[in-house]
């Protein structure tokens, strides 16, 4: 079956944005700077607000000095669709999620999701970043929400609570809960290790299949506003979160 690549990040994006990822300043600073005529384009001065750049192709000067954001690091998130593969290539020729993230510099994701498992998936450059939100130590909450296949019973949902002894040791979700409305077939369930198929090992020892699993919340991220397949760069203050809680704030 022909794979429809849909949802893939706009070549370019607003200049004063642009700014901001590459260090410059806020955008209402970098607006201020484009205002003012310090910022050219391919050596022309732009003084018009939401003008769009491509960041791997133009470039971009403020006060006669080159602005990169190849020398930084990269940190997007991607709303990882069903049936693609968490790894850079894959011999099978199966489809994976680099597809979808497609820039000119080399990104790695931070941890793995499920072929079937949808939702929150970061890439970053910054090596440090990816390993320090990985170590159990930082215990960093992921949030999923698991459609079962029969609505989960009172006695169900408190077992879960208190903890299920899987093959490699107890499993405590920090969190579960029925999402209403659902028939209690929905459930947003909150853990702070990321164990190989930990969710779906969770439901089977319970005694539920899960239909569907998407991952709504990694460290604070949430893929609002992106549909399946879509993915932006992070913002600055979700970057500086995220090293925050890794323990990477400078």
């Amino acid at each position: 079956m022909e794979r429809k690549n849909t949802g893939i990040h706009p070549k370019t994006v607003r200049l004063n944005r642009f700014l901001a990822q590459a260090g410059v300043g806020s955008r209402r600073k970098n607006d201020e700077l484009i205002r003012s005529g310090t910022v050219r384009i391919n050596g022309k001065p732009v003084t018009e607000l939401g003008v769009q750049v491509n960041p791997f192709r133009d470039q971009v000067t403020v006060g006669g000095k080159i602005v990169s954001a190849e020398a930084r690091d990269l940190y997007i998130l991607l709303n990882k669709p069903k049936d693609a593969i968490t790894t850079l290539h894959d011999e099978r020729g199966r489809h994976t999620v680099m597809e979808y993230v497609r820039i000119h510099r080399r990104v790695f994701p931070i941890g793995r999701l499920d072929r079937n498992t949808t939702g929150v998936l970061l890439f970053t450059t910054d090596g440090d970043l990816a390993h320090a939100l990985m170590h159990p130590r930082q215990a960093i909450s992921r949030v999923y929400r698991v459609t079962l296949e029969r609505p989960m019973s009172d006695e169900d949902i408190k077992r879960l609570k208190r903890g299920v002894q899987l093959e490699d040791g107890l499993a405590k979700p920090r969190s579960v809960d029925v999402i209403q409305g659902s028939g209690r077939r929905k459930i947003l369930l909150e853990l702070l290790e990321g164990r190989n198929r930990e969710v779906r090992r969770l439901m089977e020892k319970v005694g539920y299949d899960v239909r569907q699993l998407d991952r709504v919340g990694f460290a604070g991220i949430t893929p609002l506003g992106l549909t399946r397949g879509q993915w932006r760069f992070l913002e600055r203050d979700e970057v500086k979160h995220l090293k925050r809680i890794a323990g990477l704030e400078s």
